[in-house]
């Protein structure tokens, strides 16, 4: 029986609904597995391993990054494959895990662009409902494909954005990758922080600690903006930037489902 691993890092719950999606619709066994957590690396048993994951300032999150890092000549025979999740500037993304897993002697056998809500709050609001549920059911469609080639273990694709957007955008990540970490200096409470600590439990890089019954932030930060969208209280706000702003986090993915993600 053919196994698959999914491993998915998420700050929203895109990623992870995508990886839920993806799994009913392959053959054989799924096991999901977190990069907010400490997790094992996959063995030459894994016929198949997925990495689903958001796009951050055009490029792979750090956490990604460090995921890729971490395989070894003993996963080469693995079909591998990516799922690139974003609000429609995905760039040279893919490109860049493909150059990374060529480093170390592996492929990226197919990389997939996945469109979803926006979740930059810090630019944007939430979209509208019914946009939101349009982006749903195009994914939805698109994963139909995804699984069918992947359950053939096809090469596929390496999906990227438009021409011109690739060089202009992948220096941009190159740029800021490095600042990314500190920008967590400007998220500030409100006056509606309750001290429940929602945030420090969703955080999947581990950046929040409670101190005094309020979050103070570590400069460890990805800019996923967990914290900030899954507030319950929406006391917590990103400069003069997100006051007022409707939040967003995907309607099918829990709180519970975020602290087992980011769960230590």
């Amino acid at each position: 029986m053919l196994t698959t691993r999914l491993y998915y890092y998420t700050g929203t719950g895109n990623s992870l609904w995508m990886a839920r999606q993806l799994a009913r619709r392959l053959d054989g066994e799924t096991e999901f597995i977190s990069m907010g957590t400490d997790y094992e690396m996959p063995d030459t048993a894994c016929d198949r391993v997925g990495i689903v994951f958001p796009v951050h300032i055009w490029g792979l999150p750090r956490r990604v990054v460090e995921f890729v890092g971490k395989l070894s000549a003993q996963q080469s025979a693995c079909y591998m494959f990516a799922l690139a999740v974003n609000a429609g500037q995905v760039a040279a993304t893919l490109q860049q895990m493909e150059k990374l897993l060529a480093a170390k002697g592996m492929t990226l056998n197919a990389g997939f662009d996945l469109a979803m809500p926006s979740n930059y709050i810090i630019w944007n609001g939430a979209q509208p409902e019914e946009k939101q549920k349009a982006l749903f059911e195009k994914a939805a469609r698109k994963l139909d494909l995804i699984a069918e080639l992947v359950n053939r273990r096809e090469a596929g694709p390496i999906e990227t954005g438009p021409w011109w957007q690739n060089p202009f955008f992948s220096i941009a990540n190159r740029l800021s990758g490095s600042h990314v970490p500190a920008m967590d200096k400007d998220f500030r409470i409100d006056t509606n922080c309750n001290g429940c600590g929602v945030c420090a439990k969703v955080c999947p890089a581990v950046n929040i600690l409670m101190e005094g019954g309020h979050p103070v932030w570590q400069h460890r930060c990805e800019q996923c903006l967990a914290c900030l969208q899954w507030c319950p209280q929406e006391a917590i706000q990103y400069g003069n930037k997100t006051a007022g702003k409707k939040r967003y986090h995907h309607p099918e993915i829990s709180i519970a489902d975020m602290m087992a993600a980011g769960k230590k």
